[in-house]
């Protein structure tokens, strides 16, 4: 059977990770909007490509988007679709083109995100990442794949992620109310270790 699911939650809630094992674990795509983008940057749509506004630096606008992500779900089969919806249009837009089996929202408090968005650091030469509480690297500052300097990126301040959890609180929650009032939203309790959180998702979809 081809499972259908749409995984809600706050930038650092843990949606990419847990997206990737869902994949694997079903053998379904991982859907992203920006993979989506990406991968059809070049389709002609009523507004233009992607392409076109990625260029000049532009937001793609609704409508494109919403183009591309039909597009990439048409083609799979069996999808979890990661960072998609970001506003009420694209929810009700999602809502009309596919049939969800299941609409998770990873419940994660705010001071824990700010814990988890601010702890991550990148080496500054291959980019492997890391994270000061949760995946620390064997000596401080010093990347584990290639002896690389660990950085903290600019995304990763505080100040940051407060504005982007801000960012999304506003246009996110319409799109949380929308599904619970379909009656389709599960909450799950994020905030455990991966491996629990990826089993509390297991048997939302699995009932």
């Amino acid at each position: 059977m081809s499972h259908r699911i749409l995984l809600l939650g706050a930038p650092g809630a843990g949606k990419g990770t847990q997206s990737k094992k869902l994949a694997a674990e079903y053998g379904i795509e991982h859907v992203t909007t920006g993979d989506a983008l990406r991968a059809n940057k070049e389709m002609e749509t009523e507004y233009g490509t992607p392409k076109s506004f990625m260029d000049a630096g532009e937001l793609v606008p609704d409508p494109v988007v919403n183009e591309i992500v039909e597009a990439a779900l048409a083609d799979a089969d069996g999808f979890v679709l990661d960072g998609y919806p970001r506003n009420i249009e694209q929810a009700e837009y999602l809502s009309e083109i596919t049939d969800l089996d299941a609409v998770i929202l990873l419940d994660v408090d705010e001071e824990v995100l700010v814990d988890r968005l601010t702890g991550r650091r990148v080496c500054d030469d291959c980019g492997a990442n890391f994270h000061v509480d949760f995946q620390p690297p064997e000596e401080e500052g010093v990347c584990d794949e290639c002896g690389g300097e660990l950085v903290q990126r600019e995304d990763d301040t505080e100040e940051t992620a407060r504005e982007r959890l801000e960012v999304f609180y506003d246009n996110t929650e319409p799109v949380i109310d929308h599904f619970r009032d379909e009656g389709v939203l599960v909450e799950v309790d994020g905030e455990a270790t991966p491996d629990a959180v990826f089993d509390r998702i297991g048997d939302v979809v699995e009932n």
